[in-house]
């Protein structure tokens, strides 16, 4: 028993301890945690950690369920406005056509039955949430909200269909009499309604729970994990989807501006690396490595069939209602990333005792290191070659939240002045701070200074404020800015000029000479812009007009509030 606590805690120290190196060499720190697990268990103290497929299943999802979780809460409402309905339509009928089009390739590359062959094209059709968030988390990505909000959403609710896309096709292969086509419906019906109103009620009771008890600090992320891993189980037991209930949990709690939220995801973040950690640890343990190598050409084949063919049909298919540009359709195709979930998925044919069982959590382990090498290090290489990597968010450097109103949340944020702004020094008079924003302190070096009107600040001071939530973007753009690759400095990305969204087309023309239409000189350039994107728009868009670009800054409540110009 001792040894095996020690050889676990030992791979658990290695793969943290590794973990930077894999921002030096370009592999997804996953994938790290794969190779660790693979190596480990080859040797003899290997041995003695339990890897047996049902453990293996029950740890998968486990941890699955903590990082849906982690990543619900992280979502933001407001991105629905231009993802949800993209979203849910890869999450359905996108997992639906990859599964397919996987399932006929494998058939022809495998040599395996129909349905068989259908069912290793079902396992490895999701897209994995683990691997999404922490990938565009680790390589510090900003992208369009259209396109971010379309992967982080359907990563986290592609799962549902996956499952009853597999549970389908096993019933259809081991079973004497297979369901027909009502039972399967309302099979999916079943686990997507009691996933849903599992979610959302277990969400209601959370937030209900978080505002009135009082607890010790540390009770808190406790109570999220416990409640949310309570509605993962119970829903799974009434045959719903557990993992649609846990995300949509999240999103509720994270959306309601609770108090205590910033140490709960603080905490949860940690949760979710861990859950990662040891998923991928456990299943690299799992698989041994001389299994793959006879059917390596044959896994490989598939994983580029779906890499290369599959996922961007669906992703045309799926998106073409939507009107997104195809960079955002190509770059979406591309992040179409595999993870623990198809291996997780491959452990089903074992458990059913399926025949030739062995080959699906191969071809799956195959398939998912493919991904993550060959997707998973291009991701911001081809991010930045399409173009849609927005400029870098200056934030606080360290934020507090202070819990001493009920009806207020406050944080105490900390921030660098940057030697652009604040070179040669100068004070803060005649500087329009947002309402109730109090600046309490300046460290200057290793000196503590009181805030005072005259004193004159300067680069590299840290400046302690008090302010409201929803503060921080805009102190942190007035204190503080980000180091960027010149193509995304701020200025060079949206242009010189910010305009208004309510200013109407001719006074553009007559202040900057630009050629407009007669017909839509009135229209202003919110109205402009939107009727030429067909689509809601996000920041980061570019309309032509004329010898100008237009490029979106701002987007509040579904209007271009401030527009960039460029030459």
């Amino acid at each position: 028993m001792i040894l095996t606590l020690l050889f676990a805690s030992a791979m658990l120290l290695i793969s943290i301890v590794l973990s930077p190196l894999s921002n030096r060499i370009g592999m997804p720190v996953l994938l790290l945690f794969l190779v660790v697990g693979l190596v480990a268990g080859q040797s003899e103290l290997g041995q003695l950690v339990s890897t047996d497929v049902s453990s293996t299943f029950l740890v998968g999802n486990l941890a699955l369920a903590i990082i849906l979780l982690d990543g619900g809460m992280r979502t933001r409402i407001e991105t629905f406005r231009v993802g949800l309905k993209p979203a849910l339509t890869l999450a359905t009928a996108g997992v639906l056509v990859t599964a397919a089009l996987t399932g006929l390739a494998a058939y022809w590359i495998l040599e395996l039955p129909l349905l068989h062959a259908l069912l290793i094209g079902t396992i490895i059709s999701s897209t994995d949430a683990a691997a999404v968030f922490a990938l565009l988390q680790n390589h510090g990505l900003r992208l369009n909200q259209r396109v971010s909000a379309t992967l982080e959403i359907e990563s986290g609710s592609n799962d549902p269909m996956a499952i009853f896309l597999t549970i389908i096709l096993l019933e259809l292969i081991t079973r004497d009499t297979p369901p027909g086509l009502p039972e399967a419906l309302g099979l999916l019906i079943k686990q997507l309604a009691l996933g849903g109103l599992g979610g959302l009620a277990g969400g209601w009771l959370l937030s209900r729970l978080l505002s009135h008890l009082e607890l010790q600090p540390a009770f808190y992320p406790l109570l999220v994990t416990a409640t949310g891993l309570s509605v993962f189980a119970g829903v799974t037991l009434l045959d719903g989807s557990g993992f649609l209930a846990i995300y949509l949990m999240g999103i509720w709690v994270g959306n309601r501006g609770l108090r205590k939220m910033d140490d709960i995801l603080q905490v949860h973040d940690g949760l979710a690396w861990l859950a990662q950690l040891s998923l991928f640890l456990m299943l690299g343990l799992l698989l041994s490595p001389h299994e793959q190598l006879t059917l390596i050409p044959e896994a490989m084949a598939l994983g580029v069939v779906l890499i290369l063919i599959a996922r961007p049909l669906a992703i045309g298919l799926c998106l073409w209602p939507f009107k997104f540009r195809w960079r955002e359709q190509l770059f979406i195709a591309w992040v179409g990333l595999r993870g623990a979930v198809p291996i997780v998925l491959a452990l089903f044919p074992l458990m059913a005792d399926v025949d030739n069982a062995a080959i699906f959590p191969t071809i799956a382990f195959i398939v998912v290191v493919l991904s993550l090498l060959l997707q998973g290090t291009t991701l911001a290489p081809v991010a930045r070659w399409l173009k849609l990597e927005l400029p870098a968010e200056p934030s606080a450097l360290q934020r507090l939240s202070l819990d001493w109103s009920l009806t207020h949340n406050h944080r105490l944020m900390i921030f660098e002045l940057d030697g652009e702004h604040w070179s040669p020094p100068r004070t803060l008079k005649g500087i329009r701070l947002p309402p109730d924003v109090v600046v309490t302190a300046v460290l200057r070096k290793e000196l503590l200074l009181p805030y005072e009107d005259d004193l004159e600040l300067q680069a590299g001071d840290r400046l302690a404020v008090i302010g409201a939530d929803d503060t921080e973007t805009r102190l942190a753009r007035l204190f503080s800015s980000v180091e960027s690759i010149p193509a995304l400095k701020e200025s060079t990305f949206f242009g010189a000029f910010e305009l208004n969204g309510a200013i109407e087309l001719d006074a553009l023309a007559q202040n900057f000479g630009v050629q407009v239409d007669p017909g839509v000189r009135e229209q202003t350039l919110d109205a402009y812009i939107k009727s030429r994107l067909k689509a809601p728009p996000v920041e980061g868009d570019r309309v032509g007009l004329g010898s100008i670009v237009l490029v979106v800054k701002s987007v509040e409540g579904g209007q271009v509030t401030r527009v960039g110009l460029k030459f």
